[in-house]
């Protein structure tokens, strides 16, 4: 909640906790760190391949696959606030309307929850600017003062 928040002035109650945005925001924003793969078949041994293959964005990075996990565990309201949050944070409109926007995140999920954020480029930075704008910080959470 915003600093010069009350309870009585939230416009949204999100199904989702905010440290668990801020934890998908970090996952997304490592696998967007990632750098085209420069060396299809890396060596097995880190050292010999100077650690490029870390920084390289393999079909199965573990980063992917952790924050897919972390998406698909979320019930379906989470899963549909995390999308409304995405958007709000893309600027598709703003939070005076978060009910009609996640009422069309709602009606529109046709492909996995996971998939549909993991394709969305800076789907990191939407999801903190749309937590932003309902009044969180992911430096509230991790200082505690959620």
């Amino acid at each position: 909640m915003a600093p010069d928040a009350t309870p009585d002035d939230d416009l949204v109650t999100l199904s989702i906790s905010p440290e668990t945005i801020c934890y998908i925001i970090v996952k997304a924003r490592s696998r967007d760190a990632k750098d085209a793969v420069t060396d299809p078949d890396p060596g097995s041994d880190g050292p010999d391949d100077g650690m490029r293959a870390v920084l390289e964005d393999h079909p199965d990075d573990p980063v992917d696959e952790e924050l897919a996990g972390a998406i698909t565990a979320l019930n379906e309201d989470q899963q549909i606030d995390l999308v409304t949050l995405a958007w709000l944070g893309r600027g598709d409109e703003d939070i005076s309307t978060w009910d009609a926007l996640r009422a069309e995140a709602a009606a529109s999920r046709e492909v996995s929850t996971a998939r549909y954020l993991l394709g969305m480029p800076l789907v990191g930075d939407y999801l903190e600017e749309g937590l932003t704008r309902l009044g969180y910080s992911c430096a509230d959470v991790e200082l505690g003062r959620l």
